[in-house]
């Protein structure tokens, strides 16, 4: 299997990568984990304009990515779920894209043509953080369906 994480995103180093590859690393035995950040000239164009603009520059950005796979978009008015249903998104999948939003979230349109919509909490946390949680949500889908005792 398959999971593109794809964000609108800067390729800088952060205090959370460590925790992030550890996290990858423990994940390689379920899956391949491939980490996209993209930040075109365009997106950075974009947040100097308008909020709609920028929404439309991730869309432009990310739509290429939608095929191939199971394409899940991570938006604050998405379903709330809990780790046993986030679990049941990764199972008999051969590819699963997440996207991740930048500052400025999504347009109803790419939204639209995603498989499905969550969110990870009503908080807002920085984007470096919410991938963090995500990638620990797809360790924890892992074991979960694999019968492995660390979601307890």
């Amino acid at each position: 299997m398959t999971i593109r994480l794809y964000s609108i995103a800067k390729k800088e180093r952060s205090l959370y990568e460590p925790l992030g590859s550890e996290l990858k690393k423990m994940i390689s035995r379920y899956a391949v984990v491939e980490d996209i950040e993209l930040f075109p000239k365009e997106v950075t164009k974009a947040h100097t304009i308008s909020k709609s603009a920028a929404q439309a520059a991730y869309s432009h950005v990310f739509s290429p990515y939608l095929k191939g796979g199971y394409s899940i978009a991570l938006h604050p008015d998405g379903k709330i779920i809990d780790s046993f249903e986030f679990s049941k998104l990764l199972s008999d999948r051969m590819a699963v894209n997440f996207f991740l939003g930048g500052a400025y979230g999504f347009e109803d349109t790419f939204v639209n043509q995603c498989d499905k919509v969550i969110s990870l909490s009503k908080l807002t946390m920085s984007h470096k953080i919410a991938k963090v949680v995500l990638i620990e949500q797809l360790y924890r889908g892992f074991t979960l369906l694999h019968n492995h005792p660390y979601h307890k």
